[in-house]
């Protein structure tokens, strides 16, 4: 994503919201920005299909091109289904756990707060957005940062996931176990993302 880009343009461009914001600019304004703009029921070409799937999967995510890249040779590399591979690795990302526990509204939020380090895994504070979250680990809100409205206003406003028990109260989550590939609320065909790595 380009740096300021407005995640609202972004969204009418992939046909989904990445923000609240967004999803009630798309009831008021579907389909793509711009003057001339056409409804997501416009024919694509199967490259422009597999563009598409890519972008949303990775704007979801807040990944650049080279990240999703890499997680797409590291899950190509291991034996199993790629795309189920694919998304495991990017869904055991810190700031994707983050999100989905509720700590954050969105992934940019999300983000954010892991790079200030008001999150930890187990008892460490950490600061990397990409840090790979294994089963068994604990995330939690650094206890001078358990007051922040941001993390307060969104703890009830997400839904569970089964691969994460969420501690509403303590503000702690704990990743259970890899998920599968349809527990993940992530819109974009995985499959059709691997196809257009693959050649």
């Amino acid at each position: 994503m380009r740096p300021n880009e407005s995640k609202v343009k972004l969204s009418r461009r992939i046909g989904i919201p990445l923000t609240r914001k967004a999803s009630k600019s798309m009831e008021r304004k579907p389909g793509a920005p711009g003057m001339h703009r056409s409804r997501f029921g416009r024919k694509l070409s199967d490259y422009g299909k597999q563009l598409l799937e890519k972008q949303r999967l990775r704007y979801q995510y807040n990944l650049g091109d080279k990240k999703l890249r890499s997680y797409y040779l590291k899950a190509a590399g291991k034996s199993g289904n790629t795309a189920d591979l694919l998304i495991q690795y990017i869904e055991s990302r810190l700031d994707a756990l983050v999100h989905r526990a509720g700590l954050a509204p969105t992934i940019y939020a999300s983000r954010q707060l892991v790079t200030h380090g008001h999150i930890k895994v187990n008892t460490r504070r950490v600061n990397i957005p990409s840090y790979n979250v294994k089963p068994g680990d604990t995330i939690s809100v650094r206890d001078k940062s358990k007051t922040m409205d941001l993390i307060r206003n969104s703890i009830n406003d997400v839904e569970d996931v089964p691969y994460l028990a969420v501690d509403r109260e303590g503000l702690t989550a704990t990743y259970t176990r890899l998920p599968e590939i349809e527990e993940v609320p992530v819109i974009a065909e995985v499959g059709i993302v691997v196809e257009y790595y693959s050649k």
